[in-house]
């Protein structure tokens, strides 16, 4: 310390000195922007790779199992022999919900809220199938008893296994928002450093011209310059990667939920409105009066046409707006022929609400063909604000590629023509 105290009492001892804490500075802000671009990048990476993925798989996991659920009632309508695309869409629902269940929990931690869910899907699922095959079975038979295995493996779907998977989409999406905040905030002891050692070199050059009177001294020049470059690089890489973050959250993932919101609704109202011909009448509301399966019915063409309206707002282009626009169109075909298939049934002619709401052989002008108007127009949305937010997080990803290594290479050069410029001067007291 004694020779420290010493030094600085003369020029050369006070350059030494101001030379170390340039190059000490130039390095630190390196060091902390490739630490903070760093975090940033993975968790921006993570929001494109790991947790969107997903979030979506969580989605279709509901999805399939209530698109099941929704094939095993259609098939049981048909009779003693179900029809064969029935059929293979009921057992492609399952294999799906199955695989997606065994992905998630390869990728889902050791603990949490989703390693619950997904072991609670696991238990349930097998146990929903074997009573849909009893139910398939009797139906065979011609018992009624399959109507009753059929209600119950509905109310299983309806108040496990789907609040379950609904669960697990909302963690996976808590996850995935998460990752979004990471990656979009601002890497403010970044950008602190930065400006704390470019007003360093600032001064330090101002020192050198007050005592000297040369206007520059190339190595600190280039310091300064690096430092610069480097901030720029920073505060524009980071802005373009938040704005694109910022457009994949709101006109992807927004649009995505909604979408999905409303492709379950769908999904839910053909189930009930299938249960109304299953039960015919046997499950009441909480009134005591009314249908219990007609009433959720009319709950869940609430929700769809609510969810609609919000994906037609999020909709920013023509691509995205069609499909939409022919889903509305279907809803308002499949309201029609629901409320003429439940006059034929108020009216006890079972047999046309059956074809109304079944279809003939060809499955034209009943409201399961307005339905698969519906849902494919709901899959063909998706598949698109799918695009668009893989588009748009991918280029908020793609901005902040090469700033971790540029920062800590231009740091080196910084400090090293910021030791160069001061040793520059202290060669001229030798």
């Amino acid at each position: 310390m004694d020779r420290l105290r010493e030094a600085a009492t003369t020029e050369p001892g006070r350059l030494r000195i101001i030379g170390a804490v340039l190059a000490a500075l130039v390095v630190l802000f390196g060091a902390v922007t490739v630490w903070e671009i760093s975090g940033r990048a993975t968790a921006a990476d993570d929001v494109v790779g790991h947790s969107q993925p997903l979030s979506a798989d969580a989605a279709n996991i509901y999805r399939s199992l209530a698109d099941a659920d929704t094939a095993s009632s259609s098939g049981f309508l048909a009779g003693a022999q179900e029809p064969r695309e029935v059929r293979q869409r009921y057992e492609k629902d399952i294999a799906n919900a199955s695989r997606l269940l065994v992905g998630a929990a390869a990728n889902t931690g050791a603990g949490g809220e989703s390693r619950k869910e997904i072991a609670l899907l696991g238990e349930e699922l097998p146990r929903y199938t074997g009573l849909i095959e009893q139910a398939r079975a009797t139906n065979r038979q011609g018992l009624p008893l399959g109507g009753a295995y059929l209600r119950y493996a509905n109310e299983r779907m309806s108040t496990v296994l789907l609040p379950a998977a609904q669960r697990l989409y909302e963690a996976e999406t808590g996850r995935l928002y998460t990752d979004y905040d990471d990656a979009r905030s601002w890497p403010f002891a970044s950008i602190g450093a930065g400006l704390l050692g470019i007003g360093a070199l600032v001064w330090a050059q101002r020192r050198n011209y007050r005592r000297t009177n040369r206007v520059f001294n190339h190595g600190l020049v280039a310091a300064t310059t690096a430092s610069v470059v480097v901030l720029l690089w920073l505060v524009v890489g980071h802005s373009v990667a938040r704005a694109g973050l910022s457009e994949a959250r709101s006109d992807g993932q927004e649009s995505l939920k909604v979408l999905n919101d409303a492709r379950i609704a769908s999904l839910q109202a053909r189930a009930n409105e299938n249960l109304t011909l299953v039960a015919r009448g046997a499950v009441l509301a909480e009134d005591k009066k009314s249908d219990k399966y007609d009433v959720d019915y009319t709950k869940n063409m609430k929700e769809l046409d609510a969810g609609l309206s919000a994906a037609l707002r999020l909709a920013d282009d023509g691509n995205g707006e069609q499909p939409l626009a022919k889903a509305v169109d279907g809803v308002t075909q499949w309201k029609q022929r629901h409320a003429s298939a439940r006059e034929s049934d108020m009216r006890g002619d079972y047999d046309l609400a059956l074809v109304q709401v079944v279809g003939d052989k060809d499955h034209k002008d009943s409201s399961g063909a307005s339905f698969d108007t519906v849902d494919a127009s709901l899959e063909q949305a998706v598949v698109h604000e799918q695009k668009e937010f893989t588009r748009a997080a991918r280029g908020g990803l793609g901005a902040l590629g090469g700033l971790t290594t540029g920062a800590a290479a231009l740091a080196v050069v910084g400090a090293a023509a910021a030791l160069l410029g001061i040793g520059r001067r202290l060669s001229e007291y030798r």
